[in-house]
């Protein structure tokens, strides 16, 4: 799931004990390994959507008790908005912290980098290594340590709706000058809005910043992009989107706006990733699935381009119960899981083998995906990757709704990051 990186909370945290026949609800992780049979408990912390993707995971979590009758899984659904400063504080105290987190790609570097997690290299969680996407195994190092197992892989692409596309007699736009062009017809046929772009979360304004070529930082040469030509563009272009009425945005509660208002019919495009799908289908717009279409992110100036995301599991240093961590790791990334992750929420394996399924190869939204997953940008792996949305989330809702200006909003942005990138050009 990825409902964005400075989401607000869904829902309040929901904790569901899954404790499998001979294990115990005491609280405690202590782990017996006598006969070398794995027991004790494992708390997970997973942060996928609440009412959709989380009664998947918590029923792939029983299964890991069926396969270790003497483990017990605590299940705890924790925010996305909420989990990773919460995990940094429970980790911090040494109090709390759960064995394993499903952690977002740009957490896992700033977690090993603090020391909070435990490295997996020579354990059994890193169990058929090889068989990892070179892609999604990247966000997993740190410093030539590997410190998470690649859960799910994503990218972003553009939602349509067939049927209002279809009423204006517009295909679905593949820059975005078409962009504008088709929701002006939309507007004009159907009295409805084209596109919803999400103004509380600067994740959505990537799509846009690599489409003009632009980027946040080059890590590899240590130097600030985002206040460059490049960077003011692509703040002037979302802005021209909303100036011209072919984008309606928000300041607030952005994924349930969007949502809400996609799934209902009242605009016609939104851009999403495969973690969007589940809640989708249950609007009345989608009850007919096919009436849901899915394009390339419209390009800009300088080209197509969407962020690579995705989920890795974590384990925490501090585990007192390591061996079972560990299994439960490899467990909830293996190419059983996945497959079955992706036949019931289409969400995009980290395994190589696991594409070869027949029922992930036939899976029309897998289809799509894949190859824009494999183009996607790599956003840089370096411990303060996460700490980047902080800064150029507040400039991106200010520019949209014109508190400053795209000019002045890059440059506040650059300035951010120089403070928290203190030896950067």
């Amino acid at each position: 799931m990825r409902r964005g990186i400075a989401a607000t909370a869904l829902v309040a945290a929901l904790g569901v004990t899954l404790a499998a026949c001979g294990g115990s609800d005491s609280g405690s992780n202590g782990a017996s390994k006598s006969s070398g049979e794995l027991s004790g408990t494992v708390t997970w912390w997973d942060t996928s959507t609440v009412g959709s993707e989380d009664k998947v995971f918590k029923k792939l979590a029983e299964g890991f008790t069926k396969k270790h009758p003497k483990v017990t899984v605590k299940y705890v659904n924790v925010p996305f908005g909420e989990a990773q400063n919460k995990f940094k504080n429970a980790a911090q105290s040494g109090s709390g912290a759960p064995d394993v987190i499903r952690s977002e790609v740009a957490w896992t570097p700033e977690f090993a980098d603090l020391g909070y997690l435990a490295p997996l290299d020579g354990t059994p969680a890193l169990k058929n290594q090889d068989d990892f996407l070179a892609q999604a195994a990247a966000s997993t190092k740190y410093k030539d340590k590997t410190y998470a197992v690649p859960q799910v892989i994503d990218s972003m692409g553009l939602f349509y709706n067939k049927k209002l596309l279809k009423e204006a007699g517009v295909e679905a736009p593949k820059d975005i000058t078409q962009l504008k062009a088709a929701a002006a017809k939309i507007k004009e046929k159907t009295g409805k809005s084209g596109l919803y772009l999400r103004g509380d979360d600067a994740y959505w304004f990537l799509s846009f910043l690599y489409g003009e070529g632009g980027d946040m930082v080059d890590a590899e040469n240590k130097t600030i992009t985002i206040d460059n030509e490049a960077g003011v563009k692509a703040f002037k272009t979302v802005k021209d989107l909303v100036d011209s009425k072919a984008a309606i945005t928000d300041a607030t509660n952005g994924w349930d706006n969007m949502q809400a208002a996609f799934k209902d019919g009242k605009v016609a495009m939104m851009i999403n990733g495969p973690w969007a799908l589940a809640d989708t289908y249950a609007g009345k717009e989608f009850a007919d699935k096919a009436n849901l279409g899915i394009a390339p992110v419209p390009a800009g100036s300088g080209g197509q381009g969407a962020p690579q995301g995705g989920h890795n599991l974590a384990v925490y240093a501090g585990s007192k119960n390591l061996d079972a961590s560990y299994a439960f790791a490899e467990y909830m990334s293996s190419a059983e899981v996945q497959t079955q992750v992706t036949k019931e929420l289409s969400l995009l394996p980290t395994r190589q083998s696991v594409y070869l399924e027949s029922e992930v190869a036939g899976n029309e939204k897998v289809g799509f995906f894949k190859p824009v997953v494999e183009k996607a940008v790599e956003r840089p792996w370096i411990p303060e990757g996460g700490s980047l949305f902080a800064p150029l989330v507040t400039e991106y809702t200010k520019v949209l709704t014109g508190q400053t200006t795209p000019e002045q909003g890059a440059k506040t942005v650059g300035e951010g990051y120089r403070k928290l990138l203190k030896d950067w050009k």
